[in-house]
């Protein structure tokens, strides 16, 4: 099968390329997936190029422990491990697990969800991690009629918490650039605040709970926009040092919450077969809908992850196979 290898970290069009593998046989509760579409979120650029360095004590020290990169996609069933009875070869799937970007993947039963029928394998394939992300940061701390910011909206992670903080029953605003306007209304947004006309940290209007996903201001000047008892929850910024990232923002974060109820602490988040089934709940139920930036043919890895490195993408940028 043809799949998107690396054997070093580096610049995607510098170790990124296209090898013949062998596909994988699926054992006990393991599937096979024949893959139709996998996306590309921040995680996987951190994988392919091994910065911040500090991230390769998990990746591998000096090369990654996996040669194909790529964790979220959506296909059909193939073959099932002899412990598998609940899907069967036909059925089309969608959830996330190691070596995505190639034509077939070996998944653990657990990583798997029924695709909805309402989605393409496009739309399906951006679901996963941040999505998931998304409804980890912002269950158990939004309640119906709060007013809810999210900075940093138009983005994967972004225009899945726009949706989500809406069918919780939140007043949201969300904070993008000019050209984005109109797909955050679209996405369920009530308000929308231009960055590159508006600091929303300056304005009049306060917040029950602000989602920051860019960091691109003071932890203390972002609470101004709070409410008397609103909270921020700081998703540790989209940029850093080469060698530790945001780890400067995440450790600041949880010294500051130590001493003030308006900062949350910094959010670990992990990805859980229960929240796909949530996230899949609120796509049948018509609230939350995959916003796709562009594809990219399996060949193009190199320049798609190129483009979701340049931190401008509107939603999720995602591989046909």
């Amino acid at each position: 099968m043809t799949a998107i290898v690396q054997d070093k970290y580096g610049r995607p069009d510098e170790v990124l390329r296209q090898e013949m593998v062998a596909v994988p046989v699926p054992h006990g509760e393991e599937v096979v997936v024949r893959v139709h579409a996998a996306s590309i979120h921040v995680g996987d650029l951190v994988t392919i190029e091994g910065e911040p360095v500090i991230a390769r004590l998990a990746l591998g020290l000096r090369k990654p422990k996996n040669r194909v990169p790529g964790t979220d996609f959506a296909g059909t069933v193939v073959a099932v491990g002899d412990g598998v009875s609940s899907i069967r070869p036909g059925d089309e799937v969608f959830g996330w697990s190691v070596n995505a970007f190639a034509e077939y993947v070996c998944a653990s039963l657990e990583r798997l969800v029924p695709k909805p029928a309402k989605l393409s394998f496009v739309q399906a394939s951006a679901v996963g991690v941040s999505a998931s992300a998304a409804l980890q940061l912002l269950r158990d701390r939004v309640r119906p009629g709060q007013k809810v910011l999210i900075n940093g909206a138009s983005g994967g992670l972004g225009s899945f918490a726009v949706q989500i903080a809406k069918a919780f029953g939140a007043e949201v605003t969300a904070v993008c650039s000019t050209g984005n306007i109109d797909a955050m209304h679209s996405l369920g947004a009530s308000h929308v605040i231009d960055y590159t006309k508006q600091d929303f940290t300056l304005g009049s209007a306060r917040y029950d709970f602000i989602l920051d996903n860019v960091a691109n201001h003071s932890l203390s000047r972002t609470r101004r926009a709070l409410t008397a008892h609103g909270t921020l929850q700081s998703n540790n910024g989209t940029s850093g040092g080469r060698w530790f990232g945001t780890m400067g923002t995440v450790i600041t974060t949880a010294v500051v919450s130590r001493f003030t109820r308006r900062q949350a602490g910094p959010s670990i988040k992990f990805t859980k077969r229960e929240d796909l089934l949530t996230l899949k709940e609120l796509i049948d139920a018509g609230q939350l809908l995959p916003l796709i930036d562009r594809t990219y043919a399996l060949s193009q890895a190199a320049r798609a992850v190129r483009h979701v490195g340049g931190g401008h993408a509107r939603g999720t940028v995602v591989l046909t196979v």
